[in-house]
């Protein structure tokens, strides 16, 4: 932008009023035209967080991303969580850190933030879901704010700023654990005004009312900062331009539609013709720096060239643009240096004294329009300095931002939790309880929870670390009907529902089904699929099943619509050990999500299935001669699943023991302690049965080495 001179316009009148003139004019160019300094605000200056003294605070308009500075902050805080112990074994001690910090955002009031990045991914979303832990607070700057409470609380509440006129973002007790135990580089997607920013209001509010203006193009969003407003402007005209006439104790926003004061050639005393630039200093491209919205405010770029030119211009706005906008920025600078690169100086008579620096002239005998660029005051006349001015924008086709890489922004949604009391999924049987804990979202961006446990109703709560990789579950949407465990079952099949789209399933070959995969718990039981046919909206239907895996036959008949499905995955199940003293008692989970409002809670009653023997099966009562009976069964094993040598399977408890019961028709039953898988039901016990009526009912149980088997029955008429 041309210098503007604001002479001593009062020498007309005379010393006096020269010198009352040279005041005002001093005045004026004081207030704002200071004193070149420190440049305007370039781009890197909103992307790199800062926590040094000094550093400029922007004032934004619109909306906008910025990186903010650094005020205050706590000295990082450890958090210390024991695991496992007892009976010999190390316990694990885990840490984990938090901080709390304050980050200042803009030196005037703001509407809202929406978007937060931290180390480049999104720290919160659009939907102002969060994907990490942190308490958050946000100050928009208005005159009367008081100080934040929690930084109040550490530093003293009379000591403790209030920062009324800026905004700024407190952090609280923020996790540092997926930031390398850092506090992280934050950017902020800031609203601070209601729509775009027109340039006249937003200059007049940064000059307190020098510069005046209702138009100017409206910015998406602006930074304003630096040490001046001159600083300011001039960064401004590179790109927009600004241009500004004087009218009394202000400067007013021109604009492009203003009608140009035509300049009579009687008028004229003296005019020096049109100085063009010489070959080298012709313009050739101008390259546009700026923010774009389309992605995620990252930097952009959009260039404009022109034939034959030598020179090369870089631009770095720090404003919010679309593709096009920036592109016609570009193209509108370049067409300004081209077509506004001639000047001239003409001296008129005193009565163009109103004529001020930014006002549009026409000239006698020329096509063009010219901009006053300064303004003397000289005895002979009022002589004006002037430069070539284009109004308008040329029509452009449409221009793109380009590609971006952009961190997803994906909801975490509220926490589904599953507590699994199941038999041993190893090889090896366990010597103590053990519940598995399933957990996934409503939605693709849920990715964990913190657990806590209790086993005495609720009185009281341990913490036991985290939920795994989330688990792909849903519901059953029919009744799985009634089928052997010994056969591949070819004719059932079932739909589910899984949680959301982003999870799926696949099929498994025999090989891979005898491997044992595409296990799954619907209800109570474990079944393995082999054939999984999506359906459209979530759902799926699962055939080709392999039923009451792992012992779970008990299960199998009490299914209905509704049923929990979860797959089976090591990856996505967290393990929690109970003590060996809460064998049968019920236990209790909380999972805590940054989506959950409250705690998710998941019961189970009477855990121990991990120590629990299998059900004896084979139950068959072989009549005697004499009129007694030889009851045998087969045992089974939770010690090696798969059957490999085709003898027998070896024990897996300490040894060998049985419970027998015979309820009798009276409802009388007596026990039997055994230590092999047969009884002898003699005859004087049948007679004596016999005589409370025809039907008994032989229930028998595996005693194991911590728990005992579900029964096998048998009803006999005797």
């Amino acid at each position: 932008m041309a210098t503007l001179v604001l002479t001593a316009v009062g020498s007309v009148f005379g010393p006096v009023g020269g010198a009352i003139g040279a005041l005002i004019g001093q005045s004026i160019d004081a207030r704002i035209f200071k004193p070149k300094g420190r440049d305007g605000p370039r781009l890197q200056d909103l992307r790199v967080q800062t926590s040094s003294y000094g550093a400029p605070i922007p004032k934004l308009f619109g909306a906008l991303r910025v990186a903010g500075t650094l005020i205050w902050a706590t000295d990082l805080v450890e958090h210390r969580s024991r695991k496992g112990g007892g009976k010999g074994r190390p316990s694990t001690t885990t840490y984990s850190y938090s901080a709390s910090f304050a980050v200042l955002l803009s030196g005037r009031p703001i509407r809202a933030v929406h978007r937060i990045w931290a180390d480049g991914n999104l720290l919160r979303g659009a939907a102002g879901d969060w994907k990490s832990e942190t308490g958050f607070r946000l100050h928009p700057g208005d005159q009367d704010q008081a100080a934040d409470p929690f930084i109040a609380s550490a530093e003293g509440g009379e000591s403790t700023p209030a920062y009324r006129g800026c905004a700024y973002a407190v952090f609280e007790n923020m996790a540092l654990e997926a930031f390398g135990n850092r506090i992280p580089s934050l950017t902020f997607e800031v609203e601070a005004d209601a729509g775009p920013a027109p340039l006249g209001p937003m200059l007049e509010e940064l000059s307190g009312g020098l510069i005046a203006g209702a138009g100017g193009p409206p910015l998406r969003g602006f930074a304003a900062a630096g040490d001046t407003v001159r600083g300011l402007v001039e960064m401004l005209d590179e790109a927009l331009p600004v241009r500004l006439r004087s009218a009394g104790s202000q400067l007013v926003l021109s604009r492009d539609d203003e009608a140009p004061l035509p300049i009579a050639a009687s008028e004229l005393s003296e005019e020096r013709r049109e100085v063009l630039p010489g070959r080298g200093e012709q313009p050739g491209s101008v390259v546009l720096g700026y923010y774009d919205p389309a992605r995620d405010y990252q930097a952009g770029v959009q260039q404009a060239r022109r034939p034959g030119g030598r020179s090369a211009r870089r631009i770095d706005l720090p404003a919010a643009l679309a593709a096009d906008e920036a592109r016609l920025v570009a193209e509108d600078a370049l067409a300004r240096a081209v077509r506004e690169r001639g000047s001239r100086s003409i001296r008129c008579g005193w009565s163009r004294l109103a004529v001020a620096p930014g006002s549009i002239v026409a000239l006698p005998d020329d096509a063009g329009l010219w901009r006053v660029a300064g303004r003397a005051v000289e005895r002979q006349g009022v002589k004006l300095e002037l430069v070539r001015f284009r109004a308008g924008s040329a029509a452009l086709p449409p221009a793109e931002s380009g590609r971006s890489v952009t961190p997803p922004d994906r909801v975490h949604g509220p926490t589904v939790l599953h507590l699994l009391d199941l038999p041993g999924l190893e090889d090896q049987p366990l010597q103590k309880p053990r519940l598995l804990i399933a957990a996934a979202g409503v939605s693709p961006g849920w990715r964990r929870a913190t657990l806590m446990a209790s086993l005495n109703g609720g009185a009281s709560w341990e913490p036991i670390g985290s939920t795994a990789a989330p688990a792909v579950s849903g519901t059953a949407l029919e009744a799985l009907p009634p089928a052997g465990e010994a056969l591949l079952d070819l004719d059932s099949g079932l739909d589910v529902q899984l949680l959301h789209g982003g999870m799926e399933l696949e099929d498994a070959d025999d090989g891979r089904l005898l491997g044992g995969a595409n296990l799954a718990l619907i209800g109570r039981e474990l079944v393995q699929f082999g054939r999984a046919e999506p359906l459209g909206g979530n759902r799926w239907r699962l055939s080709r099943l392999l039923r009451a895996r792992r012992g779970t036959d008990w299960a199998a008949a009490g299914h209905q619509a509704g049923d929990r499905f979860v797959l089976i995955e090591p990856e996505s199940l967290a393990s929690y050990g109970p003590p060996l003293g809460a064998l049968g008692a019920p236990v209790r989970v909380l999972a805590s999500g940054i989506g959950d409002p409250v705690p998710v809670e998941a019961s189970a009653d009477n855990i121990g299935e991990a120590l629990r023997p299998l059900a004896p099966v084979h139950l068959r009562a072989r009549l005697q001669d004499d009129g007694g009976m030889i009851v045998t069964w087969v045992r089974r094993s939770r010690l090696g699943w798969a059957w490999l040598d085709g003898v027998e399977v070896p024990l897996g408890e300490d040894r060998e023991r049985y419970r027998l019961g015979v309820t009798r028709a009276d409802g009388q039953m007596r026990l039997y302690d055994l230590d092999s898988p047969a009884f002898v039901y003699d005859a004087a016990a049948v007679a004596a049965d016999r005589d409370a009526g025809p039907e008994v009912r032989l229930a028998v149980v595996q005693v194991g080495s911590s728990a005992v088997s579900r029964p096998a029955e048998l009803p006999l008429v005797l």
